[in-house]
């Protein structure tokens, strides 16, 4: 089984259950990784997972505004596996790098992984 990870994708992205998240969005990292079992010896680009497009997904799903991040990484994950059959499992986490708490310096995040 082959894993490809994208490590470190930064967005400015405007998720979060607060009005000021929505309108001022904070620093957001990205990490995903997929798991596959090639059909046959891996020799050219179409008998793997193109990074390319799991970063496309990411990049477009970062767009979209969303209160909570579990429902955020529910729905990469899904996305995820939605554009390749092989797929076997998908592990997504999001940190938000400035949540607005009062007096904390730090960051959240929350992880998801899926099996197929």
């Amino acid at each position: 089984m082959f894993t490809i990870t994208l490590h470190n994708l930064i967005f400015h992205s405007f998720h979060g259950v607060y009005e000021e998240e929505a309108i001022l969005g904070t620093t957001f990292e990205v990490n995903a990784s997929v798991s596959f079992n090639p059909d046959e010896a891996v020799t050219h680009l179409h008998q793997t997972i193109n990074y390319v497009t799991i970063f496309e997904i990411i990049k477009s799903r970062m767009q979209i505004a969303t209160p909570l991040l579990e429902t955020l990484v529910q729905d990469l994950t899904g996305e995820i596996k939605k554009m390749d059959d092989r797929v076997k499992s998908v592990w997504v986490s999001v940190e938000k790098k400035n949540p607005p708490i009062s007096n904390m310096e730090g960051s959240v995040s929350v992880q998801y992984k899926k099996d197929f």
